[in-house]
């Protein structure tokens, strides 16, 4: 089996290697839910939904403000 992770420089000690593994594996997990909560995404949590659109004008503009976009 070939190693996941290797040192190419310097001497690190064995807790400076256990202490970068658990990071890695912190981030890997993280990463994973983050991708995860990306799929149950749909456009009600979209930011554009939060924009207000241009203001119309004219006659009849504010009977227009109330219709459904």
């Amino acid at each position: 089996m070939e190693p996941r992770l290797t040192i190419v420089r310097g001497d690190p000690t064995p807790e400076e290697i256990a202490a970068l593994a658990t990071v890695l594996t912190a981030r890997l997990a993280s990463a994973g839910q983050a991708r995860a909560g990306e799929t149950m995404r749909n456009g009600w949590s979209s930011r554009s939904r939060m924009m207000r659109s241009p203001l119309s004008r004219g006659p009849g503009a504010w009977r227009a403000s109330t219709l459904p976009r």
